[in-house]
């Protein structure tokens, strides 16, 4: 049995957490799910308790002769368990997944996509809900900030991501089977729900006043996840099929090789979706193609599988077979996700797509930002049927920016001769042609403070067969104007996008005899990092592993601090073994 072709493959492991910073993306995601087993012992002492919430009926025939030998149904159409649950189409699919290598259920892939697919519509999240935890679905390293305190993050960050748990809304009774059931699987779920700890996270063990992980983040999850919610009850009485055939408009990202944008066109087969997309670099002016298929589950979560003409070569060339993730807006007029690809998920396109209509519309604007006090600047505006030949006067690019000339205009692009004032407002301006505006688009900024290298932290494997591939990571450098209040990290900051630099490594000293930059990997000038042979290496001391930890350096090569020294910033890079074990869930990989 296969999971539905269209869902991330959950035999993929990410990264491990990094330091807090990065998100574990999948690793032991599965055990959020339903609990195969209920124990009467908990972190609370409780015995199991019998729902008293109203439960959410099955009415699909498929699903109940599939699960309904298991899970019993009541008089109100409920089956037992799976009625007191929500999740996303990965969680849906990691339970099948499950159900089938621990008790035995016999389904067949198309039976299973279309079980996925109705629980999704009928035991799904809102959109609202979604939203915030889309980087897990989208494969994404992130920094979680969402996590209220050191004990929430120790009983349910420590081995996966947070968003997983987040991923889920379930009754307060299953909430508890779930954390019993890690229980009765992982060793270490005792320790962590279970030792006394104080306001600050440290344990005290043997202190029974204290209040123990397991009640603190039962007490949250329950509040902050439940099984009814207003988002659900207004997302049931507004949903409604995917209508997504047409043009879309184009706007993506991919890091190190810049901004994009183009067309997408999306034709309807039977309950599934086909398209063609053609992108253009607004880099190098470079043109790709990208056909492929996609599902929509709960009339607004993309899931689907693209391949694009061009080098699909290289790890990091624009042709290779990508997923794609995508959340709908509720209206059905645009959408933001990832299209990625890579061993590791490490490499993919930023996505925005917006709905072609009978009007204007903007899709995005070229150069990525302008410095005030600069004459003469081009300024593309790239969209659909933008007007041809408009008046400067219905054009407006914000407080201090005005528009000279307009050089060429088609229904696709407008190019303009634009003048951004000394003194034109530091921040990130609307554009605006006639009744068609793009928020916040045009950065306008006065000097490049300061640099950040992005991801400031990251991770690479090594690798080198087709059994262990290398994990890859790309890293930018991007430019900040301080802002008004003239503090850097602060919310006026303005982004001024990729920075020309000159990329270096460095030692991060962790051990005795450190040397990993000569043996970790190799930095491209574009910075992609290539990670080296996995090991051991016979001219290494030790014979050590290529493994290492190592400052990824950015310098500009033109702009300087107020010194007079070329800005510089840097990322942590770890560079670890390859993830020799991929699963969909540990306890029961075969």
């Amino acid at each position: 049995m296969t999971v539905p072709s269209d869902l991330p493959d959950p035999t993929l492991a990410p990264a491990r957490p990094l330091r807090k910073r990065l998100a574990l993306l999948g690793l032991a995601a599965t055990v959020m799910g339903m609990g195969v087993f209920s124990y009467a012992a908990s972190a609370e002492g409780e015995k199991e308790a019998t729902e008293t919430e109203a439960g959410i009926p099955v009415t699909d025939k498929l699903v109940i002769a599939k699960c309904g030998t298991c899970h019993t149904q009541d008089a109100k159409g409920n089956l037992s368990r799976i009625s007191w649950n929500r999740t996303t189409p990965e969680g849906w699919a990691q339970v099948i997944h499950r159900m089938v290598k621990l008790n035995g259920l016999s389904i067949t892939a198309d039976e299973a996509k279309k079980v996925v697919r109705s629980l999704s519509a009928s035991h799904g999240l809102a959109p609202e809900e979604t939203r915030n935890i889309m980087y897990i679905p989208e494969h994404r390293a992130v920094e979680e900030t969402n996590i209220p305190n050191e004990t929430v993050r120790a009983a349910c960050a420590s081995c996966h991501a947070f968003a997983q748990p987040l991923s889920w809304r379930k009754s307060a009774n299953e909430w508890k089977l779930l954390q019993d059931f890690h229980i009765a699987l992982y060793s270490q779920a005792e320790v962590q729900y279970r030792r006394p700890v104080d306001e600050n996270g440290i344990a005290h063990f043997g202190d029974t006043k204290l209040p123990v992980p397991g009640v603190i983040a039962l007490d949250y999850i329950r509040k902050v996840a439940p099984l009814h919610s207003p988002e659900w009850a207004a997302w049931q009485a507004r949903s409604r099929p995917a209508a997504l055939a047409g043009k879309w408009l184009v706007s993506a990202s991919l890091p190190g090789k810049g901004a994009y944008v183009g067309t997408l066109t999306v034709t309807a087969k039977d309950e599934d979706f086909t398209q063609t997309v053609t992108l253009h670099s607004l880099k190098d002016g470079s043109t790709i193609t990208r056909s492929g298929t996609g599902i929509v589950y709960g009339g607004y979560s993309w899931r689907g599988h693209s391949k694009g003409t061009g080098d699909a070569a290289a790890p990091d060339g624009v042709g290779n077979e990508a997923r794609e993730t995508l959340w709908f807006a509720p209206d059905q007029k645009s959408a933001v996700g990832r299209w990625f690809w890579g061993a590791y998920q490490e490499f993919g396109f930023d996505v925005k797509l917006t709905r072609a209509s009978s009007e204007p519309t903007i899709a995005a604007v070229s150069p990525y930002a302008i410095k005030a006090g600069t004459n003469g600047a081009t300024l593309r505006i790239l969209g659909d049927r933008l007007p041809v030949g408009p008046a400067l006067s219905a054009i407006a690019l914000g407080k201090g920016v005005s528009v000279k000339k307009v050089v060429s205009s088609t229904a696709d692009e407008l190019v303009l001769s634009v003048d951004v004032a000394s003194d034109a407002a530091v921040g990130a301006h609307d554009v605006a042609v006639g009744g068609a505006v793009l928020e916040a688009s045009l950065p306008i900024y006065k000097h490049v403070d300061y640099l950040k290298v992005t991801p400031e932290t990251a991770l690479a494997r090594l690798g080198g067969s087709e059994k262990h591939p290398k994990g890859y990571q790309q890293f930018e450098a991007i430019g900040y104007d301080k802002g008004a209040d003239g503090k850097a990290g602060t919310a006026d900051d303005v982004a001024v996008g990729p920075i020309d630099v000159t990329w270096t490594m460095g030692e991060f000293p962790s051990v005795y005899y450190d040397d990993d930059t000569k043996f970790v990997g190799k930095l491209s000038p574009t910075a992609l990092f290539t990670p080296n042979m996995d090991g051991p290496n016979p001219e290494r001391k030790w014979n050590r592993n290529n493994y290492g930890e190592v400052w990824v350096v950015a310098t500009a090569k033109a702009d300087k601090d107020a010194q007079g020294k070329p800005l510089t910033a840097k990322g942590f890079l770890v560079i670890t073994v390859p993830a020799y074990k991929r699963w969909d869930q540990p306890e029961v990989s075969q």
